[in-house]
């Protein structure tokens, strides 16, 4: 299995319901946290399917998949996605993934770290590299040809490692995926570049959480942790949280814990008290009162109603 393979091993696990969290680790010799292969290459330097069996993960980088033939299916927050050829998927750091069988998709695959991005591109790029984006992009007709030539140009220069100067390959590999990234950017779907590009310092410092809510929502549940994190006070925090959104810190670690339990409830059928384990509670009634605070109705009765509704 991949993450078995090239990168490093979970951060630890609490239990059957826990997700593995795994970091980047490419093979050696490929520079400057960008990896560049195919889908079809991946099934093929992975033959021992079915992994025994396949399991959920989250990385700390993003995956992105250009499909150009075939149909590609893929779990993405224990939601399964089909993407058709022309569609894009994006698995942004910290959503929970997991794959499918081989099939007959094709395309390029792009790995790559948050900070490959330069600071004044990652402000432009934020609508597209948010946790809340679409899983899968559908782009503009107009952009489909583009787009897939620029990955395979992308792909191309990825390869040609040792045929000019390092610093040359990786301004030209860091050039194509930014203007790969801008074009993606005019998805329908994506809020338009023109709206992030009025980034100060406290909306940095709430896209920071961000990043950090979503890889460690699971264990870390107090305002104080992420500010710990992020190199500041909770009350400078907390003023760039109601500065971006009117919430406090603390709602909005709750509602992703919510939105990750009713994700959990409905669409991949998890019983109560493996929900609560994955989320961090210590015990299940805990769990109970959270929900039931928030939604009016019991996990079991929640899971009965979305049963009912998507059998």
């Amino acid at each position: 299995m991949m993450v078995d393979r090239r990168h490093s091993g979970p951060s630890g696990q609490a239990g059957p319901a826990a997700v593995p969290l795994y970091g980047f680790q490419p093979p050696v010799g490929t520079p400057y946290g960008l990896e560049v292969s195919t889908v079809e290459d991946f099934f093929a330097q992975h033959d021992d399917w079915p992994w025994n069996p396949p399991r959920p993960g989250r990385a700390t980088f993003h995956y992105l998949i250009a499909v150009t033939e075939g149909e590609l299916r893929h779990d993405v927050d224990h939601v399964t996605r089909t993407v058709a050829p022309g569609q894009w998927l994006w698995v942004r750091p910290g959503h929970a993934q997991c794959w499918h069988p081989p099939g007959t998709a094709r395309g390029p695959f792009i790995l790559f770290e948050p900070d490959v991005l330069r600071p004044d591109l990652a402000r432009l790029l934020a609508p597209l590299t948010a946790h809340e984006a679409p899983a899968v992009l559908s782009p503009h007709p107009d952009d489909i040809a583009w787009l897939q030539q620029t990955a395979l140009q992308l792909l191309d220069e990825h390869r040609a490692l040792g045929r000019r100067p390092l610093d040359v390959h990786h301004a030209l590999r860091r050039s194509l995926l930014e203007s790969l990234l801008l074009r993606l950017a005019n998805s329908p779907g994506i809020v338009p570049v023109a709206t992030a590009t009025a980034g100060t310092g406290r909306a940095d410092r709430y896209g920071r959480f961000l990043d950090a809510l979503e890889l460690h929502f699971r264990d870390l549940h107090q305002a104080a942790d992420y500010a710990e994190l992020l190199g500041c006070s909770v009350r400078t925090l907390s003023r760039a949280a109601r500065g971006a959104t009117g919430k406090g810190v603390r709602e909005l670690i709750d509602e992703r814990r919510l939105l990750e339990a009713r994700r959990l409830l409905s669409v991949a059928r998890w019983d109560a008290r493996t929900v609560a384990d994955h989320l961090g509670f210590t015990d299940p009634a805990n769990f109970g009162r959270f929900f039931r605070d928030r939604t009016g109705l019991t996990p079991a009765a929640f899971a009965a109603s979305e049963a009912t509704t998507h059998p």
